[in-house]
């Protein structure tokens, strides 16, 4: 199944729809923020503790969000270390259209 709010849709139009929800909706913006600004990712932990708002669910329903958008992946740590969220390409993109301005964060290697 290919359709949902939650899904990033192929028509033009309905890609801009859903940027208007995600730049309407302050956890998303906020998560995208925070994950822009930081190379490695961020763990769940880390990004709870970074929005403040001592909400576990929250975070985990703002990840779950937009890692089925695509704007987000979830990596990992083959060695023990916490898996890790980071943007991706996608999510770049968009968070640079929702800003106005191009991100220029690189993907670690």
């Amino acid at each position: 199944m290919n359709t949902g709010l939650w899904v990033w849709p192929s028509d033009a139009k309905a890609q801009r729809e859903t940027l208007r929800a995600v730049a309407s909706s302050p956890p998303l913006l906020q998560a995208m923020t925070f994950l822009m600004k930081n190379k490695e990712g961020l763990s769940d932990s880390e990004l709870d503790d970074m929005s403040a708002d001592n909400s576990e669910w929250m975070t985990l329903w703002t990840v779950r969000q937009l890692t089925s958008l695509g704007f987000v992946e979830y990596r990992v740590d083959l060695f023990g270390g916490p898996a890790r969220y980071s943007l991706t390409e996608l999510g770049r993109n968009a968070l640079g259209t929702i800003m106005g301005k191009p991100v220029q964060q690189k993907p670690p290697a």
